[in-house]
């Protein structure tokens, strides 16, 4: 009974002696790593940012060697604090430091999930390690991308087409890119960035370049629908889109006389009718045409209509043109211009007046 009472005195006395002994006897590495980040999905080429927490529960300051292990091959990663890139951190007793852990994911990747270590190593060697995981919800690429939100455009045969395109680089490198067009014969294409005329860009990894297109047509094209393919190529990559241009008819018109004479007999001061006709031969709506003349001093013409509001394709309008010569007119040949003119088009015929003076006047 005695044996027993002076063992369980020596075991009391054995933990109170130990309340007095310093804590860090039992400290066993003392350092924990945090992040709230520890799954999250990206997409390819995307870049996550992650602030990583070091506590160190021990009574001594830490020396930590920091390192990333088991990053997948092609991931970039960078460890910063304070806008310094770093690999080393200091930890007092009780305290946390952070760190700044940027991942970047390559263009070109398979779909998954992928896992690497938060690592930090002591002075004496202990290793404490912290799980991340980084699931890719789509498969990676590596490729050049021309698109355009609108690429049909609908306009008559002397419209310029514009079109708004975007060249994505989703390859993992910086590419210079010539761009070229396949139109038809006669037409003219422009590529311009920041509203300068190019015939080439350039665009870093990951990244896009506006690129406006504009489109003249032949002046002889016929009313139908056009394709343009757009080509953006590079050495090791390359892009196409299609685009369309509507054309929705052309402006065409005719000035001429029924008989197709064109000559006339005057005398000084003398007057005569001529009959016109104005006919549209194109495929679109002519609107608001006005009839002038150019002619010697001192002669007249006058147009019965002066304007015609509405002319449909296919149709001719009758004007009778009223010429009077000077009274001061000497014999011999004068050139006088007549044109029939909308604002899309015109049409322009010389007519030869030859004046003759009468035997009875001389």
């Amino acid at each position: 009974m005695i044996r027993n009472k002076g063992i369980a005195m020596i075991i009391s006395l054995t933990l109170l002696f130990s309340l007095f002994l310093p804590t860090d006897v039992f400290a066993a590495g003392g350092i924990s790593i945090y992040t709230p980040y520890t799954g999250i999905s990206l997409t390819p080429g995307e870049k996550a940012t992650y602030t990583v927490d070091i506590n160190n529960d021990s009574n001594e300051i830490k020396n930590l060697d920091l390192r990333i292990e088991n990053v997948p091959e092609g991931w970039e990663y960078s460890l910063t604090k304070g806008g310094y890139a770093i690999d080393r951190l200091a930890v007092k007793p009780g305290h946390s430091q952070s760190f700044t852990l940027d991942v970047e994911v390559p263009l070109k990747v398979e779909k998954g999930s992928y896992t690497f270590q938060v690592v930090t190593e002591d002075q004496h060697g202990t290793v404490t390690s912290h799980p991340v995981t980084i699931s890719i919800n789509e498969q990676g690429v590596f490729k050049t991308e021309l698109t355009t939100d609108q690429p049909n455009m609908e306009g008559d045969a002397y419209s310029t087409f514009r079109y708004d395109l975007e060249l994505y680089n989703r390859t993992a490198e910086e590419q210079h890119y010539s761009l070229r067009a396949e139109a038809p014969r006669g037409w003219n294409v422009d590529f311009r960035v920041d509203g300068k005329n190019v015939t080439s860009v350039t665009v870093e990894s990951n990244q896009t370049e506006q690129i406006d297109v504009e489109i003249t047509p032949s002046e002889t094209v016929k009313k139908g629908k056009y394709e343009v393919p757009v080509m953006a190529s590079s050495g090791s990559t390359k892009a196409q889109v299609t685009l369309e241009a509507d054309i929705t008819g052309t402006f065409e018109m005719e000035l001429t006389t029924p008989s197709g004479r064109l000559s006339e007999d005057l005398s000084p001061g003398g007057e005569k009718v001529i009959e016109l006709e104005v006919r549209n031969i194109g495929t679109s709506t002519l609107k608001d045409i006005s009839l002038n003349s150019h002619t010697p001093p001192n002669w007249n013409v006058n147009f019965e209509p002066e304007e015609i509001d509405r002319l449909d394709p296919g149709k001719s309008k009758k004007v009778k043109a009223t010429l009077t010569a000077s009274d001061k007119a000497i014999a011999g040949d004068y050139v006088v211009e007549m044109s029939a003119r909308s604002p899309e088009v015109s049409s322009e015929k010389t007519f030869r007046i030859s004046v003759k003076t009468s035997m009875l006047w001389g």
